[in-house]
């Protein structure tokens, strides 16, 4: 139990909805830094060696695969940043859900630091307690006891972080975690988003632009959640959850401390949608980006981003274009090529054997002495 004072939640890997924020992309300069190792054979080339069955990817026929990318993955939803993945590079996506758990271990240490100074912020606000589940239904009842938990707290005190957030945008099923959300000196709610940077400098553009729609999607889906939008119709219908379900005794005991009592899914669905809807919680109406130095925490940058809800659910829509199979996976333009020397699967890329992008893209870049 926690002894501040403040409230308590569970942390994302216990709740089994973590939703990766923090993932920093290697842009043009970490590739000019990196670019020794580049110019020799990757990792993909080996693993493609020793599982040549893992990085076939399936044939399609007329434009159209025999099964939608989510059947073939065996997906009831999507995060947030698998969208955002896409923002980056589609076809390097892709491969990421081919060829899971194949990561350098540079990124993956740069995941890790990211994840510990998210860990800690979120530590300055509330404690963290793990309760353990069983069943997805005690998975998200775990959400649902957290969204409970932290909107009194907003209203009382005005700041919350890793807030979850669901709903169905254009058929699908989208889940996230919102870094933090705060009242203003003006009194207005702010969503701020924390990318932690391996290098002191900013990211690119392309980096910043896959960042803004992250923080554009995430509010779209909270003020639907809001607004009453998001049904328990819905909910149940892409997860196939089990509203009646009797929860575990560990999951109950934490909902009695809460001082909440339920028996199973279905009356904490009940409570959360009701809370949201009579809460008097407002839309999101700022959103900001901060980017951090993960070595110093120093900040390197502070960005306001204006919500664009047309540009936002055109992207939406040709994303999940892919996902429901109504189109191939694309990767980079041309202009953007410079993604490829930093990709783990430019060896075995599809889109760049289908003479879509010269050669010359993977070639390592010279430094200019400043």
């Amino acid at each position: 139990m926690a002894e501040t004072g403040e409230e308590e939640t569970v942390s994302a890997e216990a709740s089994g909805f973590s939703d990766l924020s923090d993932s920093e992309f290697l842009d043009l300069e970490d590739t000019q830094e990196s670019s020794m190792s580049l110019s020799e054979p990757g990792p993909s080339s080996a693993l493609s060696e020793k599982h040549g069955n893992l990085i076939s990817l399936p044939t399609w026929k007329g434009g159209l695969d025999v099964s939608s990318p989510m059947e073939r993955f065996h997906l009831k939803y999507l995060y947030v940043t698998d969208l955002c993945t896409q923002n980056w590079c589609e076809q390097q996506m892709v491969y990421e859900k081919e060829l899971p758990g194949f990561l350098t271990p540079e990124k993956s240490a740069v995941l890790d630091t990211g994840a510990s100074i998210h860990l800690a912020r979120e530590l300055e606000v509330h404690d963290l307690v793990t309760v353990p589940v069983t069943t997805k239904e005690d998975a998200w009842a775990i959400k649902f006891l957290n969204i409970l938990s932290m909107i009194p707290t907003l209203q009382s005190e005005g700041r919350i972080r890793e807030f979850p957030v669901f709903g169905e945008v254009e058929g699908v099923f989208l889940v996230g975690v919102i870094d933090e959300l705060h009242y203003t000196a003006r009194g207005e709610l702010e969503l701020a988003e924390l990318k932690t940077r391996r290098r002191p400098v900013l990211p690119m553009n392309a980096q910043k632009n896959k960042d803004r729609f992250q923080v554009n999607l995430y509010k779209y889906i909270f003020d639907a959640m809001v607004q009453g939008k998001v049904t328990t119709a819905s909910l149940i219908y892409h997860t196939k959850l089990h509203p009646e379900k009797p929860l575990g005794p560990s999951v109950l005991r934490h909902a009695r401390q809460g001082g909440f009592s339920v028996k199973s899914l279905g009356d904490l669905m009940e409570l959360v949608y009701l809370t949201l809807t009579l809460s008097d919680l407002p839309v999101i109406d700022s959103l900001k980006i901060e980017y951090i130095h993960q070595e110093t925490a120093t900040v390197l940058g502070t960005e306001i981003v204006a919500f664009e809800e047309k540009e936002v659910r055109r992207k939406v829509q040709h994303y999940l274009a892919y996902w429901m199979g109504h189109r191939e996976p694309q990767g980079v333009d041309v202009e953007e090529a410079w993604k490829c020397r930093a990709c783990n699967y430019a060896d075995i890329c599809e889109w760049r054997k289908g003479s879509r992008l010269p050669n010359s893209v993977l070639e390592p870049q010279v430094k200019i002495a400043k």
